[in-house]
C-alpha cells in the first residue's frame, strides 16, 4: 500500500510546481507556456515516472546514461527526454541508439563533445538534436561547463559546425546549496547577451536553462525558458545501498 501514496505525493506535487511556475510566471510578466518544467527522475522507478506520465506530464530529464537507456524504453514513445549535465564523448552513441526520442541534451560543455554528437546524429540517420551549452557559473573546479570567457566560441562552433545539432540556448547549474544563486543566473543572462550580439541572434532565439528545486520560481523572474525540478515532485534521492 505504500507506493501509491508515494506514487499519488509526485502527482500532487507536480500540480503545486505548476502552480508555482505560473504565479512566478505572472510576478515576471510572462506566460506560463513560455516555461518548460522538466521533471526530473534521477534514482527514481520506472513506475513513479509513469504516474507523473499519466497525470499528463510529457516532458523529464535524467543526468545518468545508464538511467536514462534503462527507463527510456520501458516508458511511453511520446516522452520528450532531456539529458543532463555532463555527457561523456564515449556514451555518445549508446545514448543515441538507446532513447530515439531524446529530445536535447543540456548540455555541452566542448567542442569534442559536439562533434561526437553531430557524427553519431549523422551516422544513425535521425532528425538534428537540440543542444544546450552548459556554462560554469560558479567557478567551481569539479563542475562540468565552459567557462563564460569561451562561452561564445563554443556556440558558434555548435552553430556553425555542427550541421547535425540545433542549438537551443545556455544551462548552468547552481551550487547544491543554492547560496550563489543570483549571481548564477546573471551571469548566464550576461553569457546569453554575448552570444547573441556576437552572432546576430535575438535573445529570443536563446533558451535559458536555470533553476531547480530549491530556485525555479527566482530562475523564471530572471527569464528562465527551462526549469529542471526533481526533489520537489519526485521526492529526496533514493540510491541503492552499498553492499
Amino acid at each position: 500500500m505504500a507506493a501509491p501514496a508515494v506514487e499519488g505525493a509526485a502527482v500532487t506535487a507536480l500540480r503545486a510546481v505548476f502552480h508555482r511556475v505560473r504565479q512566478a510566471a505572472e510576478r515576471s510578466g510572462r506566460s506560463s507556456g513560455d516555461v518548460r518544467v522538466v521533471a526530473v527522475g534521477k534514482t527514481k522507478p520506472v513506475s513513479l515516472i509513469q504516474q507523473v506520465y499519466d497525470a499528463g506530464h510529457r516532458c523529464f530529464g535524467e543526468n545518468y546514461v545508464q538511467e536514462i537507456v534503462e527507463k527510456a524504453p520501458q516508458l511511453p514513445e511520446d516522452i520528450t527526454w532531456h539529458f543532463i549535465g555532463h555527457l561523456q564523448s564515449n556514451k555518445v552513441k549508446t545514448l543515441l541508439t538507446a532513447v530515439p526520442n531524446l529530445d536535447m541534451v543540456e548540455g555541452v560543455d566542448n567542442v569534442k563533445l559536439a562533434n561526437h554528437l553531430d557524427r553519431a546524429v549523422s551516422n544513425i540517420g535521425r532528425q538534428p538534436l537540440k543542444v544546450s551549452v552548459q556554462v560554469n557559473t560558479s567557478g567551481e573546479e569539479s563542475k562540468s561547463g565552459v567557462n563564460p570567457t569561451d562561452c561564445v566560441d563554443l556556440v558558434k562552433h555548435v552553430k556553425l559546425g555542427c550541421p547535425n545539432l540545433e542549438f537551443s540556448g545556455l544551462m548552468t547549474i547552481g551550487m547544491p546549496d543554492y547560496t550563489s544563486t543570483p549571481e548564477n543566473f546573471k551571469t548566464l543572462l550576461d553569457c546569453r547577451s554575448k552570444v547573441c550580439k556576437v552572432l546576430g541572434m535575438a535573445e529570443s532565439q536563446c533558451e535559458l536553462s536555470m533553476g531547480m528545486s530549491g530556485d525555479f520560481e527566482l530562475a523564471i523572474e530572471m527569464g528562465s525558458t527551462n526549469v529542471r525540478i526533481g526533489s520537489t515532485i519526485f521526492g529526496p534521492r533514493e540510491y541503492p545501498k552499498k553492499k
